[in-house]
């Protein structure tokens, strides 16, 4: 139902006011109900709360289960803002925003990734730390091949996968192979630590390197084979926000709100450590 322009309204009164002798039962009806309706627009207009602001974070893709519990609590504590995930490898996120991807945060797996997207200019505020991660072999449920360490893994019949070396998780794996003393001839490469758990869960590989976190997000479709050298490749994981960004107070607003209370409670309960 569309409403009167407002210079049509003042047409309405000075009509009246000029002859208000011939105002006549039906133009008062009309006048009447175009009042009402202007008073509807008045209630919606820009101090209502029917706007909503959409905040975009682009994340690592080992945030995924954790950054979406998380973004349905900020949206809980802060009625009219919605928060759209795009989760991928670190590399390849920072590479689209730098790209000119619209992105209002973002939250990497590594520093180094971190350090990509400061030295274009493109973070709008200081990243902070958040969380912590480290690497475990990810295998069948009830291990079928007998994994015990990253040893096993050279094993030619093993078929293993890893993460890219320009993904932070492959960054990881290699230092964790320089750690042990062991070189891996993975089957594949994956771009993002999902990819690599995937594979594992859908019978295509038999091993491979992941998050802690990612067995714990898997929920029982891979075990976990834990390794002393992954303390040599703890992950810290940086968040900020991005330069240009429309929504910059309210992407500081979720800095602020994954690195608070809240935020690490969900963090911790995925298995990630403290920053």
């Amino acid at each position: 139902m569309g409403f009167p322009a407002p210079q049509r309204l003042n047409k309405v009164h000075d009509r009246g006011r000029a002859a208000p002798a011939r105002r006549t039962p039906l133009v008062a009806a009309v006048v009447i109900p175009v009042l009402l309706l202007t008073g509807c627009t008045d209630d919606a207009g820009p101090g209502g709360d029917t706007e909503t602001t959409t905040l975009t974070v682009f994340a690592a893709a080992s945030l995924n289960t954790t950054f979406t519990e998380i973004g349905s609590q900020f949206e809980a504590a802060n009625p009219g803002t919605s928060v759209r995930f795009d989760f991928n490898g670190s590399s390849t996120l920072v590479q689209q925003i730098v790209e000119g991807a619209p992105a209002d945060v973002f939250a990497s797996a590594n520093t180094a990734t971190m350090t990509t997207l400061t030295e274009a200019g493109m973070s709008a505020g200081e990243p902070i730390d958040f969380a912590t991660n480290v690497l475990t072999i990810a295998v069948a449920p009830g291990n079928p091949h007998g994994v015990t360490g990253l040893a096993d893994l050279q094993n030619p019949e093993l078929k293993t996968v890893l993460c890219a070396p320009q993904v932070p998780c492959g960054e990881a794996a290699q230092t964790v192979e320089d750690a042990a003393g062991v070189e891996i001839e993975p089957v594949s490469e994956e771009q993002s630590v999902t990819d690599v758990v995937n594979k594992i869960s859908s019978g295509e590989a038999d091993a491979g390197l992941v998050y802690v976190t990612d067995v714990i997000a898997a929920d029982g479709s891979v075990e976990a084979v834990d390794f002393p050298e992954s303390a040599q490749a703890a992950n810290r994981y940086p968040i900020t926000t991005v330069e240009g960004s429309p929504h910059t107070d309210v992407g500081r607003q979720f800095v602020d709100f994954v690195a608070g209370p809240q935020g690490q409670a969900a963090l911790a309960e995925a298995g990630f450590g403290q920053p």
